[in-house]
């Protein structure tokens, strides 16, 4: 197992039981990411990487909420023109109602959690699919979106606090800051549950799985911030997309409620036999992810400096769910992390960057992020069968 053919043994027998896990899209970045910098030599450079982040930021939230929901076996086909309602809620209070910032992005975030809450209890009060449901939400919240912005069709930002979301960027200090307490609190939660694990009598988990976990924390921690200090510091947008991503992957990975929908996304019947509150966890999940498509929405208005007619519009859509589905969320239910979001999020985020440098036209990018989405949807279904023929799924 050590040696180099028995690790070679190892990953072939994972890959043909479908256990792979975030490998094939880290490889996908490595090769995406080698590509555009060959093609162009800023493609890697502090600048770039910074406005890739930034790019992907918003869409990347909304995606964190399309994670749950497809963890669930069920589909939100309503997220982007969420965003777009949260966003123009907010922004028409705070510039024609001249609320403080604060209270608009409440109110906008409210929105969100409402109506989630309204097609969760749709789905699983009166049984119809979600698909339909969803469906019928992308209609109707565009609908509001222009009755809520109202003639002018756009809104334009000014409050500090809201533009602020996006526009911060953090000193060096305050980011190297950041990055020692991000390893400590990763290195003490490593600790932790090493000395749980012995004080309950179970085999502690490999001491060079958690070294290297946290060396590779570490180390992407340090890279990362030190190619934002070299542009313009660390943006607190991207804080608070990561933030979003730890959150809910502590809450799948480490909470009942998350074993909760990995067990209905896995088997739905099963879960009811068990005991598991099927349509009350289902609903609160659409709220959650509603939720998280009215934060995204609000921070691509605070980088765009205003909200419009379209907002939530264009391939947000599907930029969203293909984020989710390329960074290994099963389309199946039952498989996948927040980190989904941020890795598909990346890929999308890279290609469409890279393409722009090269000047290439929307058509190719389209054809190019298509391609892409069909083979992560195909790797999802040739793992699925793998899993099938070991028993593990």
């Amino acid at each position: 197992m050590n040696s180099p053919v028995g690790i070679a043994v190892y990953v072939w027998q994972r890959a043909r039981q479908g256990e792979l896990g975030p490998l094939p899209v880290i490889f996908g970045l490595v090769a995406v990411w080698t590509y555009f910098q060959v093609a162009n030599d800023n493609f890697l450079s502090s600048g770039n990487l910074t406005n890739l982040m930034m790019q992907i930021a918003a869409m990347g939230t909304i995606a964190v909420g399309v994670v749950l929901v497809l963890l669930l076996g069920e589909i939100d086909l309503s997220v982007a023109y969420v965003s777009g309602l949260a966003a123009a809620t907010m922004a028409v209070l705070n510039v024609k109602s001249e609320w403080p910032a604060v209270p608009s992005i409440l109110a906008g975030l409210a929105v969100g959690a409402g109506i989630g809450l309204l097609q969760g209890l749709w789905v699983t009060k009166l049984k119809v699919p979600s698909f339909v449901v969803t469906l019928a939400g992308f209609l109707a919240w565009q609908g509001a979106l222009l009755r809520v912005l109202g003639g002018t069709g756009t809104v334009n930002l000014n409050d500090d606090t809201i533009t602020g979301l996006m526009g911060t960027y953090f000193s060096d200090t305050v980011g190297w800051t950041l990055v020692t307490v991000v390893i400590a609190v990763v290195a003490g939660l490593t600790v932790l549950r090493r000395r749980r694990s012995v004080a309950a009598g179970l085999t502690a988990p490999s001491l060079a799985g958690d070294v290297l976990r946290v060396a590779i924390v570490a180390c992407g921690s340090i890279a990362a911030v030190a190619v934002f200090n070299d542009d313009r510091g660390v943006p607190l947008g991207v804080c608070i997309f990561v933030g979003f991503v730890v959150i809910f992957d502590v809450l799948t990975r480490r909470t009942v409620f998350g074993r909760h929908i990995f067990a209905i996304g896995g088997n739905a019947e099963a879960a009811r036999r068990a005991g598991i509150r099927v349509d009350r966890v289902r609903t609160m999940v659409f709220v959650l992810a509603s939720t998280m498509a009215a934060s995204g929405g609000i921070l691509g208005a605070s980088r765009l400096l205003a909200v419009n007619k379209s907002s939530g519009g264009g391939t947000l859509l599907l930029n969203t769910i293909a984020a989710a589905v390329i960074g290994g969320t099963s389309l199946f239910g039952g498989r996948g992390t927040a980190w989904s979001a941020l890795l598909g999020a990346l890929v999308i985020g890279s290609i469409a960057n890279g393409m722009d440098l090269l000047g290439q036209t929307s058509s190719v990018k389209y054809m190019v992020t298509g391609g892409v989405l069909l083979v992560a949807a195909s790797i999802d279904a040739v793992s699925r069968r793998g899993r099938h023929a070991a028993g593990r799924a």
